[in-house]
């Protein structure tokens, strides 16, 4: 549905409105520029405090973001980040973010344009997240943490009012998702038998960075009856191998969150973090038989590997190598784990959250 108004122009940074903050949001509803829940009014002295809080300088662009190719300046950032409730301490982390999602791989524009229900998913790690209070525990992916939910959130906001993603219009996705409302969580190290993810993608235990990838919303895997570690893998390769997922086409990495019960129990049956890749790739396979004639040519015309089924044995992985099922653990108590299946055409990026001030050279 469009707005009920006009929007002002997209260069005009500063506006005069009548009336009291019901107001100001009644408008920012009716010009399209809201998710459509309610917003903190994006004033003057708000968006200085909360561009304060970033690592770069407010008329500094972080990239040019697609579909629109409208410029990510901190102060834009900062704008959209406060009407989704941030504080200027998360600023960093949407820097990052917004940093990561510019890179040629990710594939923004296709994320942003496509017909499938893909939603930005941001992984915190490191110290960051402690000092954020961010909730890597019982409900980490929502509802009910202020920095899960706002960050998420604001992620959502700046994909719309900055990349120009517009439900209905350059946003094609077929139904949506509720994922696309904001998608946020970090990693559970405490509780994680496992080395951080983060050092699987070339940081170190010391620092913060954020995880960014087009992503469905979690899949849920319940196994409270297995004990040993290759039944509770096998239930969760068994989930993961369904006929209409994208990474089924073409493959992309993908992400497995352990919930930390059942990857304790993985890890004392010996599974180290790699021993768990190698056997979701192997054992997360579609055989052919389950897939029509049709269905079958579109996968491998998608996925350009029509003449790799044989060699495969007439099963098809979910990814194209072992590595790409990104392994970690988030969650609480309890024998829950999920899957989150991802757009695949391109790849999670991740950055370091920067801890100093950056210089600016114009």
């Amino acid at each position: 549905m469009s707005p009920r108004l006009a929007p002002p122009p997209a260069d005009q940074l500063e506006l005069e409105i009548d009336g009291d903050e019901h107001d100001a949001a009644e408008r920012f509803h009716a010009w399209g520029f809201t998710d459509g829940l309610p917003i903190v009014i994006p004033t003057r002295e708000r968006v200085d405090r909360m561009a304060a809080g970033a690592k770069h300088y407010p008329l500094e662009s972080l990239g040019n973001l697609a579909p629109r190719d409208g410029a990510a300046t901190i102060q834009k950032i900062a704008i959209n980040a406060l009407m989704a409730g941030c504080l200027p301490e998360h600023m960093p982390v949407l820097e990052a973010a917004i940093s990561a999602i510019t890179e040629p791989d990710f594939n923004l524009i296709a994320m942003q344009t496509t017909t499938h229900p893909c939603a930005l998913l941001a992984i915190v790690q490191g110290p960051v997240a402690l000092e954020l209070e961010m909730n890597f525990g019982h409900g980490c992916m929502g509802p009910g943490n202020r920095a899960n939910s706002s960050i998420g959130r604001a992620l959502r906001l700046i994909l719309q009012n900055i990349g120009g993603a517009i439900a209905g219009f350059t946003d094609k996705a077929t139904q949506g998702g509720p994922a696309k409302a904001g998608f946020c969580f970090a990693e559970n190290e405490e509780q994680s038998p496992w080395p951080p993810l983060r050092t699987t993608l070339g940081l170190g235990l010391e620092d913060s960075c954020v995880t960014v990838a087009a992503a469905e919303g979690p899949h849920n895997i319940n196994d409270h009856g297995s004990s040993d570690g290759e039944s509770i893998l096998n239930t969760i390769a068994q989930t993961m191998a369904t006929v209409g997922s994208n990474n089924l086409y073409v493959g992309g990495d993908h992400f497995v969150v352990f919930g930390p019960e059942h990857a304790q129990a993985v890890a004392k049956s010996g599974f180290s973090r790699e021993q768990v890749q190698r056997y979701l790739f192997e054992h997360a396979r579609v055989s052919v038989d389950r897939v029509s004639p049709q269905k079958l040519a579109e996968l491998s015309s998608w996925g350009g590997y029509a003449d790799q089924l044989e060699a495969w044995g007439g099963r098809i992985p979910l990814a194209r190598g072992a590595e790409l099922l990104r392994v970690l653990v988030a969650g609480g108590a309890g024998k829950h784990s999920c899957w989150i299946p991802t757009f695949a055409v391109g790849y999670s990026q991740t950055r370091r959250i920067e801890s100093e001030k950056q210089i600016c050279l114009l």
